[in-house]
């Protein structure tokens, strides 16, 4: 409540729309006083945004048509003005010319927001200009008002990189919306406080751009950036058969350009081509960009994709139900049209008023009244008159005109005598595109160093549509009014698609994360399909309960418990198992009813691309912010993550302050094995072995450290030293491999400077320690023994192969124990023992999660999987791991 204590001014708000709505609001929450709105009359009886909340408030509002006449000012507006006392003036967004006794009236003159970083791009449209330019950086400035054309000293401003593809709506959006609100904020009480800057504007660099002729014969991004550049009015435009056609949804193409067929276009270096996905244009470079819709001089828009269809779609007869809601729509449309006397079949809602504004309201109206009914804005444009548009109504409302087949742009490789095919871009909203910014970044086989292919390097403008995707399919979409048995018939198709394909499955998890062949197919593939199966079963099985409770006589009550899903989910997934720890936490997640946003490791994509074929499902391949968008995204109720302990606390806090979003952590292990002398030899070491060195020891409860009882120490380092030596290292997708390449060189670099520190800390290592003298990121199976407590890796995690051995005295039960112990960790540990009431106390005493006996990795989907203290909470796999995804609602009833 510090705003309180803060100086506050008077304010005279001047101009409109949802931008300055928001300024208005937000300055009455920091307490200032806005004595007055000066804003636009009403138009077809609708009053401004910032009219509306104004008049809701009780604050004073003048819609007066024009300040001046002739240049002169109108003097009875300037009194009517003058009559509120501001102190200052607030110039969000004004469209009208304000009289220069107004703008130096209030003792404080008058601040205007302006969309560029003048003195670049004065003048109207300077968003349009910042983007035709190329500008790499975008930007606002708020400036005191002068009798100049934005020419006034500069109180303060900011910036923001111009991403390839970033249109209008995504700079206006992303940045200078809510940054510019904010900027506003601050600009007022820097003014109340007396520290306001005053910085002249420098006349270098200055511009305003007048109307420039259009030229085809550009490069390709200057063609780009020209059409992204404008508004519909007056529009990138081009003559196409004669005829002029507008263009819209600009964006820049890689070097592959999809088949189609040829389009001449006057002017243009080279034809342009109509393929499935749009219209590619070619720029004087021969580079080549996509354009999307094309709109023609009578209004009508089409997907630039359907230029060559011929002919119109056959008209469809309506049903009486459907005739009912065609009449209820042509109300809506009256109600927006409210200057229209009738709403004829040829009425055009453009051509009577309409505006961008109001196809939203629209869109909105009928889904509200048709819940789950896929329209979009584009309809309107794309059928404008009510004719038309009821066509295109009902032919939504019937599934028609879905797509026929779902577009994926694979990329493909001949591998392991099959070619796997393999998407690359993110999948929001039940289809496969580009990052929003155009970027993509390279993935790596680590068994040679080679490039896989390239994948999509996803942004935070991807990650709120993918959010905005998968609340609006659990809210209004099918899945969230699913029958819960539908569900996981859903389910089990999945499960029996990826068994469908599982060696196409293995090898690409094989040359993306360096798993042995053998390995992938039976666990990272086999229980990533069994537990796909498992919580399809659970679908018609989530149940609450009946309670009973003290009744007050003579009253009856019923008290009952409902388990619901919590809404829209994040999951963050490592990249040791991309697919299986995929499976592990969305199985659950879409069993009890959530959508979902999926995030890969930035290194390891392809797997959890493949099989990601669903709208209630969004992947978005790791970009730099994508994780911490994530973690502070208002409208995702729980996030699920597995992987390093630091970044699980970030997402723990980030996840705290942003909107208190439920969080389950699977983080770091230093899992202790405990070898007794009166183990089974043979199992013991077969099993020690297996701890260490399974997945190439990336994997999450590889026992960290392992202690030997005295007895036997020296005959089982001895028998270990020799099965190392007999495993082969080499390519993973050789069945003979016991080894693969560790997932990356980073990765690597970080086990032999782990082995390093060993060594120097006095360590003995009996073998390894080294990179091994080959192509790609394969690093030595290796040993260390004569660990004390206080090095450094008796303490942390490698993982990696590196098996790290200690000694105990014979028959100390507790001593080992407080050593096992004695970690921050909590995630698995082991015992080996034929001496069953030893067992049962030591994993009594073990804290951790997961305790083995006389076993090792044995983990199965029906346990509970998850660790204690800094290795996290919450559960995946097993009947709990239902209950991360799940919120319990309790319900009482008097009868």
């Amino acid at each position: 409540h510090s705003n309180y204590y803060q100086n506050k001014l008077r304010l005279a708000l001047i101009g409109q729309s949802l931008f300055g709505q928001e300024v208005y609001t937000n300055l009455r929450k920091q307490g200032h006083r806005v004595v007055g709105v000066f804003t636009v009359p009403d138009r077809d009886g609708k009053a401004d945004p910032l009219a509306v909340v104004a008049e809701k408030d009780g604050t004073p509002v003048f819609k007066f048509p024009r300040w001046r006449v002739k240049g002169k000012p109108i003097t009875e507006v300037v009194e009517a003005y003058k009559a509120v006392g501001a102190e200052l003036n607030v110039m969000p967004f004004c469209s009208q010319f304000i009289p220069m006794n107004v703008i130096d009236h209030p003792a404080h003159g008058s601040i205007i927001y302006h969309p560029s970083i003048l003195p670049l791009h004065r003048g109207a449209s300077a968003i349009n200009w910042t983007l035709i330019n190329g500008d790499k950086k975008a930007g606002f400035s708020i400036f005191w008002a002068d009798d100049g054309l934005d020419t006034g000293p500069i109180l303060l401003q900011r910036e923001c990189p111009v991403e390839p593809n970033d249109t209008v709506d995504s700079l206006y959006n992303r940045f200078l919306f809510p940054e510019g609100i904010k900027a506003m904020v601050e600009s007022v009480q820097l003014i109340a406080d007396g520290k306001a800057p005053r910085v002249p504007q420098t006349e270098e660099g200055a511009s305003y751009e007048g109307i420039q002729k259009k030229s085809n014969s550009k490069p390709a991004e200057a063609i780009h950036n020209w059409i992204r550049g404008h508004d519909k009015v007056p529009g990138a435009w081009a003559v196409i058969d004669g005829r002029t056609v507008t263009l819209y949804g600009s964006s820049m193409l890689g070097e592959s350009v999809p088949a189609g067929q040829p389009l001449e276009i006057e002017g243009a270096s080279q034809p342009g081509v109509v393929t499935k996905n749009g219209l590619v244009l070619y720029g004087s470079d021969s580079k080549a960009l996509m354009v999307k819709n094309l709109q023609f001089e009578d209004g009508k828009m089409i997907p630039a994709a359907k230029y060559f269809y011929s002919g119109d779609t056959a008209r469809v007869e309506l049903t009486d139900d459907e005739r009912k809601i065609a009449e209820e729509i042509r109300g809506i449309w009256k109600g927006i049209l409210s200057n229209v006397a009738a709403i004829e079949e040829t009425t055009d809602f453009f051509k009577s008023g309409a505006a961008s504004m109001d196809v939203v309201r629209l869109v909105e109206e009928i889904k509200q009244r048709c819940v789950g009914l896929q329209l979009q804005n584009e309809d309107v444009y794309m059928a404008t008159t009510f004719q038309d548009f009821i066509q295109t109504f009902v032919r939504r409302l019937r599934g028609e005109d879905q797509e026929e087949e779902m577009v994926i742009d694979y990329a493909t490789k001949d591998v392991n005598n099959m070619t796997v095919k393999m998407p690359w871009q993110c999948f929001i909203n039940g289809k496969f595109e580009d990052a929003e910014n155009g970027k993509t970044a390279n993935t790596i086989n680590p068994a040679d160093g080679s490039v896989i292919c390239k994948v999509a390097y996803a942004s935070v403008g991807d990650v709120d549509r993918a959010v905005a995707a998968a609340k609006e399919a659990f809210e209004v979409g099918p899945w969230g009014r699913m029958n819960p048995r539908d569900r996981g018939t859903l389910l089990y198709k999945l499960a029996d698609l990826m068994e469908e394909h599982q060696e196409e499955l293995a090898t690409i998890e094989s040359i993306d994360s360096g798993a042995v062949y053998t390995l992938a197919l039976k666990t990272h593939v086999g229980m990533s399909i069994q537990t796909f199966r498992y919580f399809a079963g659970w679908c018609d099985k989530i149940q609450g309960k009946t309670i009973p409770i003290n009744q007050a006589r003579p009253n009856r009550n019923l008290t009952f418990t409902k388990k619901e899903p919590l809404g829209v989910c994040a999951i963050i997934i490592p990249w040791n198992y991309p697919l299986m720890m995929l499976a592990w936490k969305s199985a659950a997640c879409l069993a009890a009813g959530n959508t979902l946003v999926l995030k890969p490791a930035q290194v390891r994509t392809h797997t959890p691309a493949y099989i990601t074929t669903d709208s209630v499902v969004d992947f978005i391949p790791a970009g730099g912010m994508v994780g911490q968008r994530l973690s502070d995204h208002p409208d995702i109720r729980k996030l699920g993550f597995t992987g390093s302990t630091p970044i699980g606390k970030q997402i723990m806090k980030s996840c705290a302050l942003s909107n208190l979003k439920k969080v389950s952590l699977e983080l770091g292990g230093k899992s202790p094995l405990i070898i007794f002398s009166d183990c089974d030899m043979d199992k013991a070491v077969r099993m020690g072995m297996s701890s260490v060195f399974f997945n190439k020891g990336e994997n999450c409860i590889a026992a960290g450290r392992l202690f030997v009882e005295e007895s036997i120490h020296d005959e089982y380092i001895r028998r270990v030293l020799e099965e190392i030596k007999k495993m082969k290292v080499g390519d993973p997708l050789d069945r003979s491999t016991d080894h693969g390449p560790q997932n990356h060189k980073a990765h690597m670099d970080k086990l032999v400077e782990y082995c390093e520190v060993g060594v120097k800390e006095g360590a003995t290592l009996v073998y390894g320690g080294k990179q091994v003298d080959r192509p790609g990121f394969f690093m030595e199976p290796t040993l260390f023994t004569d660990v004390e407590d206080h090095m450094f890796i008796a303490k942390e995690e490698s993982f990696g192969p590196i098996m790290v051995v200690s000694k105990f005295k014979d028959g100390d039960i507790d001593g080992v124990l407080n050593r096992a112990n004695d970690t921050e960790f909590g995630l698995a540990s082991g015992v080996f023992t034929r001496d069953i009431n030893k067992a049962m106390y030591v994993s009594e005493k073990l804290d951790a999660g997961t305790v083995f006996v006389n076993t090792y990795n044995k983990t199965d989907v029906a346990s509970p999987f998850g660790g204690f203290k800094q290795s996290g909470f919450g559960k995946d796999l097993g009947e709990d791991a239902l209950n991360e995804y799940l919120r319990t609602k309790a319900v009482t009833v008097e009868y």
